[in-house]
């Protein structure tokens, strides 16, 4: 029995030995140092890449989402050799580790399908480019100019001064309005009159404000169009085209305001909608 105890006791200062411990301790700490290392030089490599590769790309024909798209590519590839070697360095056996992230993967993937959808929806969006980064952009009620397009989301700078990130995957289900992909942006004012008023007198009116000021395009020309004949009015829209699309929220409430005051000096009757409410005297004794 003596012989049986001494036997387990060994065993345990074998395990518990300081020595032995210490070593094991010390040889999995400079793996990790090693790893960490070859981790560390592969994203000094990516930062000299970038440094060496964005002035190129700048000299060729791609456009900055194109750009973007090419240095977000090859960040997240330099940066996955990386990882890879650096748990090689480490001691890891990657193809294990790599058969247990596509195990685990499965499940991953279906919490963050959210996430992988969106990466999917940002790869479409670099390739279909509905826009690009500096366009005007209206996407559900958003507007703003597009400041940042990531795997993840786009990121918009709206009239205030806000930053607004939106998931790609919403951007690829809803309608996206571009105001900067053709070379000019057209201007519409609704405005009503009366149904007495002369329409020709009203139509020269309108017209002359936007021929005389140099902001407007002549070419295509201006115009006043009848949109409506309601009961008690009638509705026309002013479509004008502007050369600097960039300015056209600004220029749309400038003119709208000239519409008004033009109209309302000329003495052009713009009725509108009114409800009156009058008392009534009613007679609520018995007969």
């Amino acid at each position: 029995m003596r012989e049986f105890w001494q036997g387990i006791l060994n065993q345990l200062q074998d395990i518990f030995d300081a020595a032995a411990i210490g070593a094991a301790v010390a040889d999995y700490l400079s793996r990790i140092v090693i790893g960490l290392a070859v981790f560390l030089v592969v994203y000094l490599l990516w930062s000299l890449v970038r440094r060496l590769v964005r002035p190129v790309l700048a000299r060729t024909r791609l456009d900055e989402t194109a750009t973007t798209f090419v240095m977000t590519i090859l960040k997240y590839a330099i940066l996955t050799i990386g990882a890879v070697n650096a748990l090689a360095a480490a001691g890891i056996n990657t193809a294990s580790v790599l058969a247990s992230l596509g195990i685990a993967g499965l499940t991953i993937g279906f919490a963050a399908r959210d996430a992988f959808s969106n990466i999917i929806s940002g790869i479409l969006i670099f390739m279909d480019r509905p826009f690009v980064i500096g366009d005007l952009v209206e996407i559900d009620d958003n507007y703003g100019r597009v400041s940042q397009i990531t795997l993840r989301s786009t990121r918009i700078i709206t009239r205030d001064g806000k930053m607004l990130a939106v998931p790609n995957s919403d951007i690829i289900n809803k309608t996206v309005a571009s105001y900067t992909n053709f070379p000019h942006l057209r201007l519409d004012i609704d405005v009503t009159v009366g149904v007495s008023e002369d329409i020709g007198r009203v139509r020269r009116l309108l017209l002359g404000i936007v021929e005389t000021n140099p902001a407007f395009l002549q070419t295509p020309a201006p115009r006043v169009v009848v949109v409506a004949l309601n009961d008690y009015n009638v509705a026309l829209q002013l479509q004008a085209w502007i050369a600097d699309e960039r300015a056209h929220v600004e220029m749309r409430f400038e003119l709208r305001e000239q519409v008004f005051e033009t109209l309302n000096q000329a003495g052009v009757d713009m009725p509108f909608e009114t409800l009156q409410i009058r008392p009534l005297d009613v007679n609520l004794q018995p007969a």
